[in-house]
């Protein structure tokens, strides 16, 4: 069972997530939250595998309460996805900083909410790779000098290999096949380089690619 938490100021927009979650045989509301404390508190008190955390909220703003369940080592298993109005919105960028395992528009097709819940704790990419691009777009052009990571020397030649093809955009499918290699293998590839770097998802993964210089601007092809 997948156990979601909703972090909404807007209870008929928790309602209606909760009722299209509620009636999938894999998935359940655990809890809800009207504002950014309560949301950090709620996840803290329940532990769900998934919070869909509104951006715009009172007390806490959805920024700042991601920061906070992420930035909690007790809470490593907690996936936070979040939900804004416009697929441009400023703090997008600044959620995938803080943690957040990707974004979704509240106005999405409720196919592709659900498909979005159970990628996330599958470990999958989230974002569509239109959707990737323009956040690696943005990264790029906000980018400063390349940082050195300590983890990067442990990752194997494919693995470097495998962590800038992550970050130009592409999904584990399209890793495949310009490696020559199963998607299993690529998927594999990946999913090493994510624990070598202790990094919580993909979104992480591409938003390293780009702080260490291993992807530059200008590379998205």
């Amino acid at each position: 069972m997948i156990r979601v938490l909703l972090a909404d100021d807007q209870s008929l927009v928790r309602a209606g997530f909760r009722a299209l979650l509620d009636a999938q045989p894999d998935i359940e509301v655990v809890g809800e939250a009207s504002d950014g404390e309560e949301a950090v508190s709620r996840v803290r008190e329940l532990r769900p595998d998934v919070v869909l955390m509104d951006i715009r909220m009172p007390r806490l703003d959805g920024l700042a309460a991601t920061r906070g369940i992420t930035g909690d080592q007790g809470l490593g298993g907690v996936k936070v996805v979040v939900l804004t109005t416009f697929e441009l919105d400023e703090y997008v960028f600044e959620a995938i900083r803080s943690g957040a395992s990707g974004f979704l528009v509240k106005d999405t097709e409720p196919d592709e909410l659900l498909r979005a819940v159970r990628a996330v704790v599958g470990g999958d990419a989230l974002l569509s790779p239109g959707v990737t691009r323009r956040l690696i777009a943005e990264f790029a052009s906000r980018s400063k000098a390349p940082a050195d990571h300590p983890g990067l020397g442990g990752l194997t030649e494919r693995e470097r290999e495998v962590m800038a093809l992550v970050g130009i955009g592409l999904s584990n499918d399209e890793i495949a096949r310009r490696l020559v290699v199963s998607p299993l293998t690529a998927k594999t590839h990946v999913s090493r380089t994510m624990v070598k770097l202790g990094a919580r998802d993909r979104a992480q993964l591409v938003v390293l690619a780009y702080e260490s210089g291993l992807v530059r601007p200008g590379w998205l092809g």
